[in-house]
């Protein structure tokens, strides 16, 4: 081995327009390797490479910006630059990422963003982020992982990922894990829909306590999901669910009690456990509307208590609406559509406009539609713009009923009617067909 040799190779490459021999030189020079150590002269070479988008050296450089080696400290620079490692795979610069999100430097905290980073690192072996993730209490990087790839937390939502990853740390015993794969069984996100393996994994984790699975075990006895129908069991579930804490469960505990399913009917025990939920007490014949309640949890159990009265229909369309996009509560597209189910069965047109497009959809329940069809057309014919046009757009595809332009034309004219311009090209090309 000769040293000096190899600087002056390293140097008569680099003033070619070596990237690599200019990386390597900044490494010699932080080190000592060869040369006297020059931490100044290491940066401008990292500077160098790094300008020519050599990957290590981008790292290296935003490591000389974060601890002051060779210059200024400068948070923002090194987190610019760590960033576009991290994005190009390199499993330093994603854990030096994360560390910056978790620790409020060159950017906002944000421990979701660090998690994610953090996990990424993980996965690519990174020793350092491990031990990160294991300070931060998140053991179990497969699962963390799948969440972000599941939400689209710092990265773009990939379903199939997320099940992969949940797959992995629900095997591993993982309780959340066992949990959300359960529904991504349930709803088919990211594998073939299988209500049997959906209860499976919804079981395990409810034998380990957890309340969001003992909830989803309550909602498939109560709706007979992958189960027999069973009243008191769904109530036996959703009571240990609430027991835990869980909200949705306190408020569905609630329902159950006002209006007996799987217990005796008891509207005091109902209302306390809506007042429970919410951690307030609505004076509901105080309260005019909902627009007058600023909080989001107020507003669910408000309607809650209004969905007592026997009239109904609108207090259970606002419920669909609260599970349907989870405001106050998480999102529930199997009880968003057993609400609207109800109101929609009691004549509320908006309601069965609702309820057809989840049919058409497939959400909370199975694609139909002719279901969706029909209801579309009851809607419609009551007067909702929504499904005046979804019904012209069904007649137009042949969808849930014999392809009619005739009809699509008239619908679609309703709306226009209506006042809703924005199906002006539908209409006008299917009167250039008819010409």
């Amino acid at each position: 081995m000769n040293l000096e040799r190899a600087i002056y190779w390293y140097n008569e490459a680099a003033v070619n327009g070596s990237i690599k021999a200019l990386y390597n030189l900044a490494m010699n020079y932080k080190n000592g390797i060869g040369v006297e150590k020059n931490e100044r002269k290491a940066f401008e070479y990292y500077e160098k490479a790094a300008d020519q988008e050599h990957l290590k050296a981008r790292f290296q450089l935003g490591y000389c910006y974060d601890k002051g080696i060779g210059t200024e400290i400068n948070k923002i620079k090194a987190f610019e630059l760590y960033e576009i490692a991290a994005e190009k795979g390199h499993s330093s610069a994603q854990n030096c990422l994360g560390i910056l999100y978790e620790y409020d430097e060159g950017t906002e905290m944000n421990l979701e963003r660090a998690i994610y980073w953090y996990n990424i690192a993980a996965e690519n072996g990174n020793k350092v982020a491990e031990y990160n993730l294991a300070e931060q209490g998140y053991l179990n990087a497969q699962f963390k992982l799948g969440y972000c790839y599941d939400k689209g937390i710092g990265t773009e939502i990939n379903k199939t990922k997320a099940f992969e990853l949940y797959k992995e740390a629900a095997e591993k015993g993982d309780v959340s894990a066992q949990n959300n794969l359960g529904v991504r069984y349930e709803y088919g996100e990211g594998i073939e829909k299988n209500i049997e393996k959906a209860i499976y994994w919804y079981n395990k984790a409810a034998e380990n306590g957890d309340e969001v699975a003992l909830y989803n075990l309550g909602e498939c006895y109560e709706l007979g999901i992958g189960v027999n129908k069973n009243e008191i069991k769904a109530f036996e579930y959703i009571e240990k669910s609430a027991e835990n804490g869980f909200v949705n469960a306190k408020f569905q505990l609630g329902y159950y009690y006002v209006n007996g399913i799987g217990t005796e009917i008891s509207k005091q025990k109902g209302f306390e456990l809506y007042n429970e939920a919410a951690g307030s007490n609505i004076k509901v014949n105080l309260v005019e509307n909902d627009e007058e309640i600023v909080n989001d949890l107020d507003k669910v159990n408000y309607w809650y208590h209004k969905s007592a009265e026997y009239d109904n229909k609108f207090a259970l369309y606002k419920l669909g609406g609260f599970y349907e996009l989870g405001k106050g509560v998480l999102i529930n597209k199997v009880i968003a559509f057993d609400f609207y189910k109800k109101s929609a069965d009691q004549g509320f047109i908006d309601a069965q406009y609702k309820l057809g497009h989840l049919y058409e959809k497939g959400v909370g329940t199975d694609i139909d539609k002719e279901k969706a069809f029909y209801l579309y057309k009851i809607a419609a014919e009551g007067g909702n713009l929504n499904a005046q046009k979804c019904l012209a757009s069904l007649f137009e595809q042949g969808e849930g009923t014999e392809k009619n332009v005739k009809n699509a034309i008239y619908w679609y004219n309703k709306v226009l009617e209506n006042g809703c311009l924005d199906v002006q090209k539908n209409l006008d090309f299917l009167l250039f067909l008819q010409k």
